[in-house]
């Protein structure tokens, strides 16, 4: 039985295990799966996201999580808020951001999993606000966060971005409606 940080009516989301090293490598050479980041993801590269997430979640409680569907026990992906600090107008934020396989689209688990998130930040963790960077080109993440109800407060040049069609990209940001 695998033990979840918390659960939505179809979504398991936990700290990563090493089983799910390769269908997690998998998704990062998957071209349609990486579409709107600047490049494909070695093995080694998957791998080390995953360590550098097990270990944020060992010292934060939060991290970008392995996802599963809980029905089936099917690894899907990743959903999760982690710390990031390259937008210089930002300075330290939090982020909330999905990577699923090409399967899991369409079926609304992004957006069921990162409520989750939401909801368990909020209350769980009591973080004040949380923001949400994507490609103007990726209109179905953007699509996510209108219907995770977050405010688009602009756009920017991602200094970490090359390519300069995916460079512009959209922030959104939510604020936490109980933050004590």
């Amino acid at each position: 039985m695998k033990k979840y940080l918390f659960q939505t009516e179809r979504l398991g989301i936990r700290n990563w295990e090493d089983s799910d090293i390769p269908p997690f490598s998998k998704m990062g050479k998957d071209k349609a799966v990486m579409e709107f980041f600047p490049s494909l993801l070695t093995e080694e590269a998957s791998t080390n996201f995953i360590r550098r997430m097990q270990i944020q979640f060992t010292k934060k409680g939060y991290a970008y999580l392995a996802v599963d569907i809980l029905e089936s026990g099917e690894f899907i992906g990743m959903i999760g808020i982690m710390d990031q600090n390259y937008n210089k107008d930002l300075g330290d934020f939090i982020d909330i951001g999905w990577r699923l396989k090409q399967s899991a689209w369409g079926k609304g688990y992004a957006t069921e999993g990162a409520k989750g998130w939401l909801d368990f930040a909020f209350k769980e963790l009591d973080i004040k606000q949380i923001y949400s960077v994507a490609s103007l080109l990726n209109v179905n993440s953007e699509n996510v966060m209108k219907k995770l109800n977050l405010n688009k407060i602009g756009e920017f040049d991602h200094p970490k971005i090359p390519q300069e069609h995916l460079k512009r990209c959209c922030l959104y940001k939510i604020q936490n409606p109980n933050h004590r």
